[in-house]
């Protein structure tokens, strides 16, 4: 007999099929959802297959955002999934992809720790893997949701299978559940919904060794039981363990989809769990206001990642956080900063009720953004900054307001006579006692400031209005900062520093004066990592009332000029 770990944790793995990008990310922060509903701790992991160390220097073409947790890991997009969805807090233990777990191999090897014998896949990456998923394990935690990333069939995700389906046989059955998430397209031609790309897949996931516990099947309609039951036929499983994950105009109705299909109950039944009912009113209330809006406002995206909208997953939903205690419906229109010019923006932004610029890397579509930043603060369209958003306002604000022509980061031009953005080293070992911070380096080799700091804000300013504290915790990613050297010529031309480090040394948060502009502000740091649909971030629900206010406003505007035109 194997011998058997005594854990509290059980274990939940979630594999996809067939294609990428079918939600394994959404389906297992989801299930987290309706296991917190009754009554159970949760927490989740991220495995992904490819070699990269951490997604911190990936194009987010490639991957989508990069997630920054409060300890400072940079991380895979689904761990915001994994945040919005549960209470749990993800940090560095949450995500490993396999250049981590090769790499820690290899030091091990290097250092001796293997005692000269010959390192294999078997067993010494499969446990290295295996030992990342049992630190989730804890007392204080009742189930752990782990998903592993690619398909099955892909070659460099082998060594989680493999190790994954060890874990039965350590943990035991009531302990491990085998979740598979695959496809069941519908051939409008042939009137069907065809079941032979989801026995394919289990087909594969059951030559490595792994029969699945329960299904979830991809598809545009509900599953009919007859449906049901030729997959549970043909893939080995119970016919209520075949669940429909339907398509979804509104993501935070998956966790009621689910219900719906049982899901939860089979996952306790498997997992032999006793658990109290569900307590969902929330996520339905929740559903129902996201679904019946009273207004609608429209906000311009302005970035350069805008073609592959996961590269502002976090951003996209803090916006619709932000409209959901007015019930506003938030539109968002993106705009490539490339294709910006003096002459286009006035089209680009018509009809637009705020304007968002975005954090970045790299000189690509600056000037397009910094025109853009132009045309919102002269024509009091309200303005959000985020991170590079924030830099690049000042610099606007520099060169058009405080006169100081040439004003720019050293980022983007390390000659500029006005360098009021730049590289701040000394501070990058800035530390507090609260809140652990590690430092990492991109590609291009400088420090970044990573994870969660405090920030100290101004009383009567519009970051306190909307906070209603004089202290904060945010999250960082950015190697710039502002220069301090140009803090009082920019002051004196009319730019609030709102939010500052407690030490007064580095500048979090900007702002323009009532007087000078209805809503402005730029923040150094993150806001989106940290919105929730149940606690709308509050710089995202203040953006949003500006912006509604602002279009409330053009109405009445317009409605004026046809009265006196009539």
């Amino acid at each position: 007999m194997p011998r058997r770990h005594k854990l509290h944790t059980k274990f939940i793995f979630v594999t996809g099929g067939v294609l990428s990008s079918l939600g394994k990310g959404l389906a297992a922060a989801a299930i987290g959802t309706l296991l917190e509903a009754r009554g159970l701790t949760v927490t989740l992991q991220k495995l992904d297959p490819y070699i990269n160390v951490d997604p911190g220097t990936m194009n987010p073409f490639q991957h989508g955002e990069v997630y920054v947790t409060d300890d400072g890991a940079e991380t895979d997009l689904d761990l915001g999934h994994y945040e919005r969805f549960t209470s749990a807090k993800m940090s560095q233990k949450n995500n490993f992809t396999s250049g981590k777990i090769y790499y820690s191999v290899i030091m091990k090897e290097r250092r001796g720790d293997y005692l000269g014998g010959t390192v294999q896949i078997i067993p010494h990456i499969t446990d290295e893997i295996k030992a990342s998923i049992l630190q989730l394990a804890g007392n204080e935690i009742d189930i752990a949701i782990v998903e592993i990333g690619g398909t099955v069939g892909d070659i460099e995700g082998l060594p989680f299978l493999e190790a994954i389906r060890q874990m039965r046989a350590d943990l035991g059955r009531e302990n491990t559940l085998y979740i598979h998430l695959t496809y069941v397209p519908y051939i409008k031609t042939a009137g069907e919904l065809k079941t032979k790309p989801t026995q394919h897949s289990v087909k594969e996931l059951r030559a490595i060794g792994i029969q699945p516990d329960i299904l979830l099947c991809r598809t545009e309609r509900f599953l009919p039981p007859e449906v049901k039951r030729k997959i549970a036929l043909f893939c080995n499983v119970e016919e209520d363990a075949v669940i429909t994950a339907k398509d979804v105009d509104c993501i935070y109705e998956i966790p009621l989809i689910f219900h719906k299909e049982k899901l939860d109950e089979k996952i306790i039944d498997l997992l032999n769990i006793w658990t109290r009912e569900p307590r969902l009113k929330e996520w339905e209330d929740l559903v129902w206001r996201l679904k019946n809006p009273k207004q609608e406002v429209t906000i311009a995206v302005v970035g350069k990642y805008v073609h592959l909208k996961d590269s502002y997953k976090s951003l996209h939903e803090a916006l619709v956080h932000g409209g959901i205690p007015s019930r506003t419906k938030v539109n968002i229109r993106y705009l490539d900063s490339e294709e910006i010019t003096t002459d286009s923006i006035p089209q680009m932004l018509e009809g637009v009720d705020g304007v968002l610029v975005p954090g970045g890397f790299g000189t690509r579509g600056i000037e397009g953004k910094i025109i853009a930043i132009r045309y919102a603060r002269e024509h009091r369209i309200p303005f959000f900054g985020i991170c590079l958003g924030m830099q690049l306002a000042v610099i606007e604000f520099a060169r058009h307001v405080a006169g100081l022509e040439k004003a720019n980061s050293t980022e983007f031009d390390p000659e500029t006579p006005y360098p009021v953005i730049y590289l701040m080293r000394e501070w990058f070992n800035y530390r507090t006692q609260k809140v652990e911070v590690r430092d990492e380096h991109t590609e291009k080799g400088g420090t970044m400031r990573l994870g969660a700091y405090p920030c100290r804000l101004v009383e009567g300013t519009l970051a306190h209005q909307a906070y209603q504290k004089d202290e904060i915790f945010e999250r960082h990613r950015h190697r710039y900062e502002f220069n301090n050297e140009f803090r009082d010529v920019l002051t004196e031309k009319g730019l609030v520093i709102s939010g500052i480090s407690p030490d007064g040394e580095l500048v979090e948060i900007v702002e323009l004066r009532p007087e000078d502009h209805p809503w402005f502000l730029g923040c150094q740091f993150h806001p989106e990592f940290r919105s929730r649909p149940m606690e709308p971030h509050p710089l995202f629900v203040a953006f949003v009332e500006a912006a509604l206010a602002h279009k409330q406003a053009r109405e009445a505007s317009s409605e004026e000029t046809q009265e006196q035109a009539a």
